[in-house]
């Protein structure tokens, strides 16, 4: 069917609904844990550098292999540690040679950072301003040897809760992304109005076709929940790739010279099949994720500008949502 000819959404994505969902899912807890990379970004030789909103921030392993983060500035006369080395688990300041080992020393205190496997979490307490949770609300996955996981990262210029927006609005998919989704139709969604209630409970379910090349698609059922305030996971819950998911962590930077918010757009994709031949994709996992990275790009190119425009439309007071 021709993009023009298709059935329109824009009845059925009523503001509302997207309004309330997305503030449901900013009342959620997340225990001030925020998305800072994926796991396999923290090599041996540099630190995983991030700034969370406002906060530089350093990941590295110690000689031990066990994960520490702490703050990016050195606290002797302010060196930017994501430009430091990594000698045997220790980072080492390239101005004047303090070497961090991941325990408090010399004014430097680590920050609380948790590895669930595919993506690196840090706690900033002061940042978040909830009760802290002893670690982040990760979404159910498929068990890692039996899936391919990678890991897309990109930047816009919004807040968090714009890209959150983005992946509660399910109805622009087939119109905003020909290229990858056809024959869209959301199937359930979450009350207009209500108490809050358990995130698996409040999702969108969304049957659509998948584009794989020229006109071979796969049809899937997809449910769209937010755990917790700056996540959105996408669980294929009947089709092709049964279990497996797609989850969107939003970061928050801090703001640019002009003043104007930066968001990171974090999102793993974990995929899983009980094709037989899905074994042979697991061992060629080096080669597939940039492959799944660049098909994400393109995706969020186009939702990162939907993400920008209701920011820059919020903040000049011309949202009509």
């Amino acid at each position: 069917m021709a993009w023009e000819r298709q059935r329109p959404t824009w009845r059925e994505a009523r503001p509302a609904v997207i309004s309330q969902a997305l503030k449901r899912a900013q009342a959620r807890p997340s225990g001030n844990w925020f998305v800072v990379g994926s796991s396999t970004s923290v090599r041996d030789d540099r630190p995983l550098a991030r700034t969370v909103a406002g906060r530089e921030v350093v990941v590295w392993r110690d000689d031990t292999g066990r994960l520490v983060a702490g703050p990016g500035i050195c606290p002797h006369l302010g060196a930017p540690l994501r430009d430091s080395p990594v000698r045997c688990g220790t980072l080492v300041c390239h101005w004047h040679g303090l070497a961090l080992r991941g325990t408090a020393f010399a004014g430097w205190e680590p920050l609380p950072v948790h590895d669930d496997g595919v993506l690196v979490w840090v706690r900033l307490d002061d940042v978040g301003g909830e009760p802290p949770l002893d670690a982040p609300v990760v979404p159910e996955r498929p068990a890692p040897a039996d899936a391919v996981s990678a890991v897309y990262v990109g930047f816009g210029t919004c807040e968090p809760e714009d890209i959150v927006a983005n992946r509660l609005d399910p109805w622009h998919g087939a119109w905003f992304h020909p290229y990858s989704f056809v024959d869209l139709t959301v199937v359930d969604t979450p009350p207009a109005s209500g108490a809050d209630g358990a995130a698996e409970a409040d999702g969108f379910a969304v049957d659509v076709s998948f584009k794989l090349a020229g006109r071979l698609v796969v049809p899937v059922r997809a449910v769209f929940t937010a755990p917790e305030p700056r996540t959105v996971v996408m669980h294929i819950t009947e089709g092709e790739g049964r279990g497996s998911v797609v989850e969107t962590h939003a970061t928050p930077l801090g703001s640019d010279d002009r003043g104007r918010p930066r968001t990171a757009v974090v999102e793993a994709v974990v995929a899983a099949s009980d094709r037989t031949g899905f074994a042979v994709a697991r061992r060629m996992t080096p080669v597939l994720r940039p492959l799944v990275r660049a098909a994400a790009g393109r995706l969020w190119r186009d939702d990162l500008a939907y993400a920008e425009r209701r920011w820059q439309l919020r903040s000049t007071g011309r949202f009509p949502g």
